[in-house]
């Protein structure tokens, strides 16, 4: 049995919190669970950034809040349990990262929030800590709507590379 039969094969309930692994929206997780069966993985792809384009401000929020900080590694398997490993894997470029690099996510995760009511997201996945700081303080300036959109958009990169790991992984 592939595990795109094994998706399809779920009970609703069992698929849908498998896609909110990949995404906190729970639309879009509803959205996914619904749409089965897919015939590969290519359709699942298709299907979820379709599904992900259909969404909005709201959506993207509850997706965000799904994540952890960047840098939070601390409490990655504690509050995030369904999703710590994926997110730690991701955030591996933090680890090492010198104590100034560290503070300074902190402080700017901090300041992100402040400026715009969730948490600072990007898809950190082979990027290191010295990156993300970079990448957070560039988009301090941004305008908050448009601060928004950005995030949504590297929640679909997340989106994308979760739910590779969900169907190619034993």
């Amino acid at each position: 049995m592939t595990r795109i039969d094994w998706l399809n094969g779920l009970p609703y309930e069992e698929a849908k919190a498998e896609f909110m692994r990949c995404c906190g929206s729970s639309r879009w997780a509803d959205a996914m669970a619904r749409a089965r069966p897919f015939k590969d993985l290519s359709a699942v792809f298709a299907e979820a950034g379709w599904l992900w384009s259909q969404t909005g401000p709201e959506d993207w929020k509850e997706a965000i809040s799904h994540h952890p900080r960047v840098g939070d590694v601390s409490k990655l398997r504690e509050r995030f349990k369904a999703t710590g490993a994926w997110s730690e894997q991701e955030q591996k470029g933090v680890q090492g990262a010198s104590e100034d690099v560290i503070q300074g996510l902190a402080d700017g995760n901090r300041e992100y929030e402040a400026r715009f009511g969730f948490i600072f997201l990007i898809c950190a996945t082979g990027k290191s800590a010295q990156e993300l700081l970079e990448h957070l303080r560039e988009r301090m300036n941004n305008p908050p709507a448009l601060e928004l959109r950005i995030a949504a958009g590297e929640q679909a990169q997340i989106t994308r590379l979760r739910l590779e790991k969900l169907l190619t992984s034993p």
